[in-house]
């Protein structure tokens, strides 16, 4: 727990209980807990649950009472499993919000703590920073060239910059972005008491746009609603121009209705996105919205930066040279005076508490030369922060006796184009830039200001500075970083760095980590300087962009997307944050992303691992591959049930209601928990990260797909009319006719979960693949049919009759030939 710098003790555990009594925390306020009545509500409007009330209402109005109270099972049932699958995705959404939350630095009991913003109190004394989001309204107490961004409130994004003793212009505003600088203030509201919360302006009542796979899948929904439909009122004309039977013909188109109705689909889609979001998390992956997850499968290009993503972000002071010398010097020769005040002066110009690596390792440098610790005699009189293209910052520290020390670091040619130096001395200094990146090494130029006299300039440009040399910092790849380029190249996708260094540091690193790269780096000022047409040519050919700005990256991110790519974009500072929105994929890094970056983006990766993207762009890939065998297998199992209730009846067979309801019914709960369940839990096939991304424009089953389902789905119905004919020439009765046409259906099915888990790989080397609950499923499957056909009790109401050893073998072959047949085909797709 960090120690408490700062002259403020917080407020204590009993005055904090006491705060929270009296005025409510910031938790967000909740609306009425209506999910339950919620899921209850589309349970109860969905097709299939009325078409269900539908037939319970016919049964009982025949005096069919056992088929009714079945009916009324199923009710209960299909809800049930409907409530089970709604729950599991909400309980997926919850885990993933919660891992969301953001947090607040907080002064309490003379500690500086780590808390949830929602669990912040009035009068709690908070710290907020350059980037992140003010939790709370508050009155200022200390600040540090604090400006803010208060957007969100007034829409002006003008920078306002706040002053302690103004009682007009010293408050801050909950959902206001820290422009620059630090504050310390007093919490005045919370939760819906703040300016923010009054208003209402919350990003949850955002409406978030449908996907154009949620849109393909619910227009095909519809479709086949509107094709049950009409099927519907055919059967039921037929049947009672025939009969007179209003409510028996009813009854049978109802059957028909529910063959045809694939409700099992948008659960799919809902449950496998859902369940993907969390097993994301679980792999340290947070996803914010689950339309992401359909994005990841997508990806084309990955946009990174260098440092922390590329790199350990473990700078360390490597090398420095000191220009009063003109010599370079390693870490043994760093006590000679020269190098002192060069080390000094860029410990300066960080911030008094560091977080930045490169800062960090400056301060442990003085404190290990500094014979005398000089940093509690001064206190910072003013800052200039990180500005300027290239960039630089200016720090003005003064003591007791008026003694001033005006520090700066920034980019080297930033230092250079403001410092006295003749044309000879900045050629020397740019060729010991170029010696040092091209060792990988991170630079920074260091100048000073040496009047001590006079008031500060407007803008740190208007000093004139002394340079006094160069610090290198040595960053080095990650360990797994090859193995991760290789992993995307695999995949089919584009890796391009883009980074505020300068190239040739960016070479060396790249160089390091065995960066695919085939065409010079081009710097930010360089890119913007082109034409529309020579930009998109330049951004396509090139994978190293440096010396990059917020303007340069977002330019770069929007050709990209208006080149038709998927775009994913990394990023942890406040100024990649309209790159990160812009992105398809905004990336933000959990550890050391600031609180914008982490609220423009769309995904997190916790522990700041890159890697975890391969695992993400791979679950991404999974899901949407596991939610198309699920759908092909709803297809191609629904045409067999659709054309065995209504060719029978269109034909005039023997048995003309083959089917039931009851048999429908039964069909549907063995085809949910199949689709939604089995599917999803599915692992990665052994290819699909060695294929190319699909286009996001792809519709979700192209022609040829669907005629692959359609056809499995025909040959599966041949088979069952097969075993319907074979039954009637034998002289069977109906209720062994049934049984024999229901038998062959299920064994199908069976057969078709198991063939369909791959559509390029045998059925052998899917048996290899681990999948816990498809073994639990089939088992139960077979026990029920088991139970149905040879069970009196179960068998006289489902109006079967028990198999003998022949037709049982006849059932079962039948509905194994209906299906293998599709090896074949996937034996000659692997052979091209």
């Amino acid at each position: 727990m960090p120690a408490n710098s700062y002259p403020y003790k917080g407020l204590s555990t009993v005055e904090v209980e006491e705060s929270r009594q009296k005025n409510g925390s910031n938790a967000p306020k909740q609306a009425a807990n209506n999910a339950w009545w919620e899921a209850l509500k589309d349970t109860v409007f969905e097709p299939m649950f009325l078409l269900l009330v539908a037939c319970t209402v016919i049964y009982f109005s025949l005096n069919q009472l056992s088929e009714g109270f079945f009916m009324l099972g199923a009710i209960v049932l299909v809800s049930a499993i409907s409530f089970y699958q709604d729950s599991r995705s909400k309980k997926a959404l919850e885990a993933l919000k919660a891992f969301t939350q953001a947090s607040a630095t907080v002064i309490r009991n003379n500690k500086v703590v780590e808390l949830l913003s929602e669990e912040l109190v009035v009068g709690d004394v908070v710290v907020v920073s350059e980037g992140e989001l003010i939790p709370v309204d508050g009155k200022l107490l200390q600040i540090h060239d604090f400006s803010v961004n208060e957007s969100i409130l007034t829409g002006e994004a003008f920078v306002v910059y706040k002053e302690v003793d103004s009682s007009e212009n010293n408050q801050v505003f909950h959902g206001s972005l820290v422009q620059s600088g630090q504050c310390v203030f007093e919490t005045t509201a919370v939760g819906s008491q703040t300016r923010l919360g009054k208003i209402g302006a919350s990003m949850e009542q955002i409406k978030v746009e449908k996907t154009p796979l949620q849109l393909q899948i619910d227009n095909f929904v519809k479709k086949m609603a509107i094709v049950g439909a009409v099927i519907f009122l055919i059967i039921w004309g037929i049947n009672y121009f025939h009969s007179r039977d209003i409510l028996g013909s009813l009854l049978k188109g109802l059957t028909i209705a529910m063959s045809v109705l694939p409700e099992e689909i948008p659960v799919a889609f809902a449950t496998f996105m859902a369940l993907g979001a969390w097993r994301l998390m679980q792999q340290g992956v947070i996803v914010k919205q689950t339309q992401t997850v359909e994005a990841l499968g997508t990806a084309t290009v990955i946009c990174t930066d260098k440092t922390g993503t590329i790199t350990e972000n473990k700078m360390e002071l490597y090398r420095v040279y000191v220009f009063k010398t003109n010599a370079v010097l390693n870490e043994t020769q760093w006590k000679q005076d020269p190098a002192v005040e060069l080390i000094s002066t860029a410990m300066w110009a960080s911030e008094s508490s560091p977080f930045d690596p490169m800062e960090k390792a400056l301060h442990e440098a003085y404190q290990h030369l500094a014979t005398t610790d000089e940093r509690p005699d001064f206190k910072m009189a003013h800052e200039y922060p990180l500005s300027g293209k290239p960039p630089m910052m200016t720090h003005v520290f003064e003591n007791g006796v008026g003694k001033r020390i005006i520090a700066c670091k920034g980019a080297p040619e930033a230092l250079i184009q403001h410092s006295k130096l003749t044309d000879p001395e900045k050629s020397g200094i740019q060729q010991q830039i170029a010696d040092f990146a091209a060792e990988g090494l991170r630079v920074l130029g260091i100048g000073i200001v040496d009047s001590n006299e006079g008031s500060f300039p407007e803008k740190q440009e208007d000093f004139t500075f002394r340079f006094l040399g160069l610090v290198g910092f040595y960053d080095p790849p990650k360990h797994n970083i090859e193995k991760v380029f290789k992993q995307f190249y695999d995949a089919g996708i584009q890796v391009k760095i883009i980074t505020g260094d300068n190239s040739l540091t960016t070479l060396a690193i790249a160089k390091q980590a065995h960066f695919k790269n085939t065409s010079p780096p081009i710097t930010g000022d360089e890119l913007m300087k082109l034409s529309d047409k020579e930009m998109a040519t330049k951004i396509n050919e090139t994978s190293i962009f440096t010396r990059m700005f917020p303007e340069a990256k977002l330019k770069i991110i929007n050709t990209l997307k208006a080149n038709h790519q998927i775009v994913g974009m990394t990023g942890d500072g406040v100024n990649d944050g309209p790159a990160l929105k812009a992105a398809h994929i905004g990336i933000a890094m959990g550890k050391r992303g600031s609180e914008i970056a982490k609220q423009a983006s769309s995904l997190i990766l916790v522990d700041d691992d890159f890697g975890k993207m391969v695992d993400a762009v791979a679950m991404g890939r999974k899901i949407y591959n596991n939610l198309k065998k699920a759908i092909q297998y709803i297809i191609s199992i629904h045409i067999p049930i659709i054309l065995t209730v209504v060719l029978p009846l269109i034909l005039g067979w023997a048995y003309p209601a083959i089917f039931t309801p009851v048999h429908v019914i039964f069909l549907e709960i063995i085809m949910g928990p199949t689709c939604s369940i089995v599917y999803e839990n599915e692992p990665l096939e052994k290819n699909a990260m060695h294929r190319p991304p699909r286009r996001m424009s792809d519709t979700f089953l192209n022609l040829k797909e669907l005629s692959i389902s359609i056809v499995q789905g025909l040959v599966i119905t041949l088979g069952t009319l097969f075993s319907y004919q074979y039954a009637v020439r034998q002289g069977y009765n109906e209720d062994l006719t049934r049984t024999m046409v229901f038998t062959t259906l299920v064994v199908a099915n069976i057969f078709l979960t198991l063939v369909n888990r791959s559509f390029y790989y045998s059925v052998f080397t899917s048996f290899k693949y681990k999948n816990n609950l498809l073994s639990g499923v089939i088992a139960i499957t077979i026990l029920i049919l088991g139970m149905l056909v040879y069970v009196p009790l179960f068998a006289s109401f489902f109006k079967l009759s028990p198999l003998s050893g022949t037709q049982l073998g006849i059932t079962a072959l039948t509905g194994f030939v209906t299906v293998i047949w599709f090896e074949g085909y996937k034996w000659g797709k692997r052979k091209k």
